[in-house]
């Protein structure tokens, strides 16, 4: 019993290493490919990064429901991805001495953390709605659906807006970091990694389910716990890359995009999932994790907005302090409903 328990814990673990290290060889290919292109650090931390670091997520889910049939899991990587991405904030305001993050910052980011809490809240609202009545549903899916589905294309719209002045200012300048290295070998490079974090998001499911099994876990605390920062590895690999070639905003852009596009997956995930509407399949406690990171994405925007410079514990400020607190409750929350 010993053995099989170590076993799946290694199955688990190799997935998470491939993760992470795949993770770092995207932010460098992209570090690159945003150097060749003159497209700046926030918007291919957006669109670039955020995507395929999510990557991760969106195949887990598929599998999770089409093969492990498992959608408590599914949907607990998604919620516990979107609360332990803004925990990975809490680690860059440690890493970075000096001043706050949120005060060397971009205020650009404001805009996509306010879509964040928007569709966030909606999908908690809609969790909590879809448990109490089916009203919320169509005939195999959530009314929620078409609208996330809505509401993301009109964050990416707005955002690819407000970046274009930026995109066309800095598209001027020329290239000379990288001379070495060509685009096409930076988007071979990019798509190689990106092959890796794929790979390894499709047996998570599997393991973690496993694991759940032989550790008399229930899958919602699994899926929200382990799965989530398995599959958030790769936005902790990004960030802390991110540091050492001094792309802060490149950094927080994919955290916040990464979120917007985990929002997205769960309507990619209702369309895939045939037995009904996902969310009236789910244990409603994805709400919690749902509010928790919806509160966490206000308080990044306080900071954003205020842009403290002290640091209160540990070289970090009350903002990130406040991110932990809300990890921690939302963590003990679901242990005790486990």
């Amino acid at each position: 019993m010993l053995l099989t328990i170590l076993l799946i814990w290694l199955k688990f673990l190799a997935c998470a290493v491939l993760i992470g290290i795949a993770g770092t060889k995207l932010t460098r290919y992209a570090d690159i490919i945003a150097d060749k292109t003159g497209l700046s650090g926030s918007w291919i931390g957006l669109i670039l990064l955020s995507t395929v670091t999510s990557l991760p997520e969106l195949i887990t889910g598929i599998s999770a429901l089409t093969l492990a049939d498992v959608p408590d899991i599914a949907a607990g990587s998604i919620m516990g991805s979107c609360v332990f991405n803004l925990v990975i904030l809490v680690i860059l305001d440690y890493l970075l001495r000096g001043q706050s993050i949120y005060h060397r910052a971009s205020l650009n980011h404001v805009l996509s953390a306010a879509f964040g809490v928007v569709l966030i809240a909606f999908a908690g609202l809609s969790i909590l709605l879809s448990s109490l009545s089916s009203f919320m549903n169509f005939t195999f899916i959530g009314a929620y659906t078409p609208i996330i589905i809505l509401c993301y294309l009109v964050a990416m719209r707005a955002l690819f807006v407000h970046e274009h002045s930026r995109v066309e200012q800095s598209v001027k300048r020329i290239a000379s970091r990288y001379p070495d290295i060509t685009l096409t070998r930076a988007y071979t490079g990019y798509l190689l990694a990106s092959l890796v974090v794929v790979m390894a998001g499709i047996y998570l499911p599997f393991a973690s389910t496993q694991l759940a099994e032989v550790m008399g876990w229930n899958n919602t605390f699994v899926g929200t716990l382990f799965v989530a920062i398995a599959t958030s590895l790769p936005e902790l690999a990004v960030t802390i890359a991110a540091v050492r070639i001094n792309a802060l905003d490149m950094a927080l852009a994919n955290l916040l995009g990464s979120n917007l596009f985990n929002i997205a997956i769960l309507a990619i995930n209702d369309v895939i999932f045939l037995k009904g509407a996902l969310f009236s399949y789910i244990s409603p406690i994805h709400a919690v994790s749902a509010f928790s990171a919806a509160v966490m994405t206000g308080i990044v925007m306080i900071g954003l907005i205020y842009r403290p410079r002290s640091q209160v514990f540990m070289n970090i400020g009350w903002v990130s302090l406040s991110l932990l607190m809300l990890y921690l409750f939302n963590t003990y929350v679901l242990y005790i409903h486990h």
